[in-house]
This record gives structure tokens, sequence and C-alpha cells, in this order.
């Protein structure tokens, strides 16, 4: 059986519900085995429960979103 799994930022209802779909459809249609013996979790990690760069997510979101707005 095989199992997929995603560890992520907080994920609304709706992202969950697509990413284990089309997770599960482009890698049945890979590995040729049928969809129903896929098994996908999805694990969720607080943003200042992971960094990169030595700055929590948190922080480095913030920053991009500063960054990048100025230039819109």
């Amino acid at each position: 059986m095989p199992y997929i799994t995603v560890e992520s930022g907080s994920l609304s209802d709706n992202q969950k519900e697509e990413l284990i779909k089309r997770l599960t459809e482009i890698s049945s249609e890979i590995m040729k085995i049928p969809q129903e013996f896929f098994v996908t979790t999805i694990k969720e990690v607080s943003d200042k429960n992971f960094g990169i760069g030595g700055k929590t997510i948190d922080k480095v979101r913030a920053e991009y979103i500063q960054t990048h707005s100025k230039q819109m």
C-alpha cells in the first residue's frame, strides 16, 4: 500500500481535500497502482514550530509579503 505524507503549515479543509485528491490521482497514474490502495496523511505544523535560514516560518512569510507587496 503506497503511503503519501505531507508536512505543511496550516491548510484549509478545501486545500487538504484537493491535495489528497490530486496527490493520489497523479501517484496512481505514475505508479500504475489503483487509487484505492493509496493512504495519504497531512501533518500540520505550526509556523512557529519550524524555520528556514534560522527564522520561523511566520517571520519568513511576513518578510516575504512585506518585500513583495512593495513591488506590486
